[in-house]
């Protein structure tokens, strides 16, 4: 088996999967399309503002999924199965890596969507939680993070935005469960770097809502017309 062809395919199929938008296509079964409603975003959170709760957890859960399954198969093809005509060390380790990160450009920029996807905050989730076990410690922190500062703030971009920052703050100070110096597992501290740079430029323009006042809180009233869409199926 060809490592840099299984690479690529890995990569191309990370993407895809990572770009199917449940967001969207949960608004179409209730007759909505949420890319018209609320903040626009085809993300779980916009999603839960419009139809509520249940589906909120529901996209939330098919976000991560699309981050969680890819990253894992990713690792059992590069790492295991195509290890034999792999180099060496961290070239693979990268791969598998920018494999897992094409799952979140999906979520950020799919191609079914001309590009205009979501914040990539629980396929990040995902993604990490798959990077067993460097990543995952890292990222149950950062969900709870993520649950203390929508908790404390009714605002998700909040949580979001620490849970992000936080990520590799946290892997820095977390010990290796191998007592692996921190320098020898550069590719994962620079995969945590990465991911928490999408996700806060992903919120830019939330971060001058939240610096203005203005940003969006959860378990407001649903929109309108969202509410009379629904109703209408």
């Amino acid at each position: 088996m060809n490592f840099w062809l299984t690479a690529i395919g890995c990569a191309a199929g990370s993407y895809v999967v990572g770009g199917i938008p449940f967001g969207l296509l949960a608004g179409k079964l209730k007759g909505v399309d949420i890319r018209k409603i609320g903040s626009g975003n085809v993300g779980a959170m916009n999603v839960g503002r419009i139809l509520g709760r249940r589906w909120f957890v529901a996209v939330f859960v098919m976000d991560m999924l699309k981050g969680l399954i890819p990253t894992i198969v990713a690792g059992r093809v590069l790492l295991d199965i195509a290890a034999t005509s792999a180099p060496a060390g961290n070239v693979r380790i990268l791969c598998w890596l920018a494999v897992a990160i094409c799952a979140v450009l999906g979520h950020n920029y799919p191609l079914f969507l001309r590009f205009r996807g979501g914040k990539g905050v629980s396929t990040s989730m995902g993604v990490a939680l798959g990077i067993y076990p460097e990543l995952t410690l890292p990222a149950l922190i950062g969900l709870c993070i993520w649950g203390v500062g929508v908790g404390l703030t009714r605002m998700s971009s909040v949580g979001s935005i620490a849970a992000g920052v936080m990520f590799p703050v946290l892997y820095c100070i977390l010990p290796s469960r191998d007592g692996t110096p921190l320098l020898e597992r550069w590719p994962y501290l620079l995969f945590a770097i990465v991911a928490a740079l999408m996700v806060v430029v992903r919120h830019r323009a939330n971060i001058g809502r939240i610096l203005a006042g203005t940003e969006r809180r959860v378990g407001g009233a649903r929109p309108a017309d969202a509410t009379k869409s629904s109703s209408a199926t």
